[in-house]
C-alpha cells in the first residue's frame, strides 16, 4: 500500500469551484471531487501553520498547551511511526517554517526530504543591493506600522531579493516543490510500502504568480511586488477595487496551485494508482481575503472562511465511494490515524483523532463536535448547526507554555521567560515526562478582546444570534473536550468553568 498527501497553506474553499466557487479556475479539484470524497464539514484544530502540523503528526490538540513550537520528546509522530515500521515516508515541502527554530524537529521525522526555498520572508539569497524601501507607500494602509520594525523590514527585503531568482515558472518554489514530488512518483510508482507529502506554502501570502496565471484574472491594479500582493493581518482600510484586486490574485495562486495538483493526478491515472494508493488533499486553514472586514489571520476570531476548510480522501479500498461527499464532523487530528489504519498500524494511545474509513464508507460520524483555536485566546466549537467563539471570562487569569523545547516560531525562548520557569506534570501525553512550566513574554493571535459570539450556520449569511441555551450546551462540550486533553488547570479559571477534581 502506498499514500500521497498534497498539502496547501492558506486555502480557502470558499475559491474552489468543487465547493460552489462559480468565479475561480480550478479544474483539477474539480477532477479530484469526481473521483475521491469530498468533505463538507472539515474543521481546523490548532492555529495557525506549525500548531496545524504538530496534530498532523501527533493526532491530538496542540493549543491548550502550547503554541507555536516544535515536535515534543513525547511526542508520537505519524510519519516517524511508518518509517519505524518499514514504509518509507518522504517530505518535499517549500514551506520555509520547517527550517526554523519553531518548526526544526519535524521534518526529521521523515525517512527522507527535500526542501525547496524563497518562499514569504525565507532568508535566502543575499544581494544586499536589494533592501525595502518603506518610502515607496503600500497600496494596503494596514502596513504602515510594520515599516517601523526592523523584523518586517527584513522579511520584505528578503522577499524582494527572492522574487528576483523567481522570474520563470520553474524557478518559483511550488514548481520546485511539485518537481520533487513527482519525481519521486515517478522513481518509485512500482515499489511499495512508501507515504508520500508534497506540500507547498502556496496560496500563502504573500500572493506571488507569474503572468500565465494572473491573465485569468485581469483587473489591470497589479504592479508586482508586496505593494499589492501582500495583505497586513488588519482591518480592512483599503476601497472595493483593492479588495478585490487581492481576491484575483490570490485567485490567481490557487489556480497555480490547481495546475500542480493536475500533475499530481496525471500520474496517479498514467501508473493506475488509484488501485493501491490513498490520495489525501488539505490544508492547514483558510484565510480572510476582506471578509469580516479583515485581512487574514490571528488578530480576529477564527469565522468560517478561517476555520472551514477543504478536505478530500481518495481510499483505493473503496472505490465504490467515487465523486461523493461526506457531512461528519471531521478535523485534522483525524488524518494521522486514518493513515496509519490504511496501513495496518495501531494508533498510539495518546492519539485523539480517528480513522475516518468509516466516514469514507458510509458517512459514520467519529464526533459531535470540533474545538480549535489559538494558543491563550478564545476557545471555538462547531456543531455543524453552529459556531461558538468563547473568550475568556477571566482574561487576566495567565496561560503558560508547557514544554520541553521552549523555541517560538523564530527564536528561542529568552533567558528573562525561562529564567522562572517550574516544573509541571506529567500530563497524561508526556509518556511519563515532567514539563518546563513557562508564562510567556507576548501572546500571538489572541483576540479575546472580540468577546463570546454565536453564529448560526443554518441562516443565511450565518448570522450571529442570542441563545443562552446553546451557548450553555456547547460550552459544556468544551469543557468536556479540555478533560479529555488533560488540559491545565488554569485554563478552567480563565475560561469560567468549573475545575475537575484531582486525585
Amino acid at each position: 500500500m502506498k499514500a500521497i498527501m498534497v498539502m496547501y497553506d492558506s486555502l480557502n474553499r470558499n475559491y474552489l469551484q468543487s465547493y460552489g466557487c462559480g468565479w475561480t479556475h480550478t479544474p483539477n479539484f474539480l477532477r479530484l471531487a469526481q473521483r475521491a470524497v469530498q468533505f463538507e464539514n472539515c474543521y481546523v484544530g490548532s492555529m495557525p501553520c506549525m500548531p496545524a502540523r504538530r496534530e498532523l503528526h501527533t493526532g491530538r490538540p496542540n493549543f491548550l498547551h502550547r503554541s507555536w513550537g516544535p515536535i515534543e520528546p513525547f511526542d508520537d509522530s505519524m510519519p516517524e511511526i511508518l518509517k519505524r515500521r518499514g514504509i518509507h515516508t518522504h517530505l518535499v515541502s517549500d514551506h520555509m517554517h520547517y527550517w526554523e527554530d519553531g518548526g526544526s524537529t519535524y521534518h526529521t521525522r521523515y525517512s527522507s526530504w527535500e526542501v525547496s526555498r524563497g518562499q514569504e520572508g525565507d532568508g535566502w539569497k543575499a544581494d544586499l543591493k536589494v533592501q525595502f524601501d518603506p518610502a515607496r507607500g503600500s497600496v494596503f494602509q494596514g502596513s504602515a506600522p510594520n515599516y517601523q520594525s526592523a523584523f518586517y523590514r527584513s522579511r520584505y527585503s528578503a522577499d524582494q531579493r527572492n522574487r528576483n531568482y523567481m522570474d520563470r515558472e520553474e524557478r518559483t518554489p511550488q514548481a520546485v516543490t511539485f518537481a520533487g514530488g513527482l519525481s519521486f512518483i515517478e522513481q518509485n510508482h512500482d515499489q511499495d510500502s512508501w507515504f508520500l507529502q508534497i506540500e507547498t506554502f502556496d496560496p500563502h501570502e504573500p500572493f506571488y504568480t507569474l503572468p500565465q496565471d494572473r491573465a485569468l484574472y485581469p483587473d489591470g491594479c497589479f504592479v508586482g511586488d508586496a505593494n499589492d500582493d501582500w495583505p497586513p493581518y488588519a482591518p480592512v482600510q483599503e476601497s472595493e477595487e483593492i479588495v478585490q484586486h487581492v481576491r484575483n490574485v490570490y485567485a490567481a495562486l490557487v489556480s497555480k496551485c490547481d495546475r500542480y495538483l493536475g500533475k499530481v493526478l496525471d500520474l496517479m491515472d498514467r501508473y493506475d494508482l488509484w488501485k493501491d494508493t490513498m490520495l489525501i488533499v488539505n490544508t492547514d486553514h483558510g484565510f480572510l481575503l476582506g471578509d469580516h472586514g479583515w485581512w487574514g489571520k490571528g488578530r480576529m476570531p477564527i469565522y468560517e472562511e478561517i476555520a472551514h476548510i477543504p478536505l478530500y480522501i481518495w481510499d483505493p479500498r473503496l472505490p465504490e465511494t467515487a465523486g461523493q461527499k461526506r457531512n461528519a464532523l471531521v478535523q485534522t487530528i483525524d488524518l494521522p490515524a486514518t493513515l496509519l489504519e490504511f496501513f495496518g498500524i495501531n494508533r498510539p494511545e495518546d492519539m485523539m483523532g480517528q480513522p475516518l474509513f468509516h466516514v469514507l464508507r458510509e458517512d459514520l460520524p467519529v464526533r459531535d463536535t470540533a474545538v480549535f483555536g489559538y494558543f491563550g485566546s478564545q476557545m471555538d466549537i462547531t456543531d455543524g448547526r453552529y459556531l461558538y467563539h468563547l473568550s475568556p471570562a477571566h482574561p487576566e487569569v495567565p496561560v503558560y507554555e508547557y514544554t520541553l523545547m521552549p523555541t517560538h516560531m523564530l527564536f528561542r525562548f529568552t533567558p528573562e521567560e525561562i529564567r522562572d520557569m517550574t516544573l509541571a506534570g506529567p500530563f497524561s501525553f508526556t509518556k511519563g515526562c515532567r514539563v518546563m512550566k513557562i508564562r510567556p513574554d507576548r501572546i500571538s493571535g489572541d483576540t479575546t478582546s472580540t468577546g463570546t459570539r454565536l453564529y448560526d450556520l443554518a441562516g443565511e449569511g450565518s448570522p450571529e444570534i442570542q441563545d443562552p441555551e446553546t451557548e450553555a450546551q456547547l460550552k459544556e462540550e468544551i469543557r468536556k473536550f479540555m478533560l479529555a486533553c488533560d488540559a491545565p488547570e488554569e485554563l478552567y479559571d480563565r475560561m469560567g468553568m468549573t475545575k475537575p477534581e484531582r486525585i
